[in-house]
């Protein structure tokens, strides 16, 4: 059996949760709103990737380093 280089979650307001979600490289999870979706995807390598988009112009990517600095104001997105 392949190595599981992570697992997934997810959890709604109506008691749903989904646990347990095994991935060997990357996992991505979709949230749509009407016409919009947002997007988070997840890819391990050797270093954790990180991408996040909210449609198709409004695109983060980069290291899971790199987003906890922006997150936290020591970087700025371009």
């Amino acid at each position: 059996m392949d190595e599981i280089g992570m697992t997934g979650e997810l959890r709604t307001d109506h008691d749903c949760e989904i646990s347990g979600i095994p991935s060997k490289h990357w996992g991505e999870a979709v949230f749509k709103i009407g016409d919009e979706e947002i997007v988070l995807e997840i890819s391990v390598e050797e270093k954790t990737i990180v991408a996040i988009s909210a449609g198709e112009e409004a695109v983060w990517k980069g290291t899971l380093e790199g987003l906890k600095m922006l997150l936290k104001g020591e970087i700025k997105a371009r």
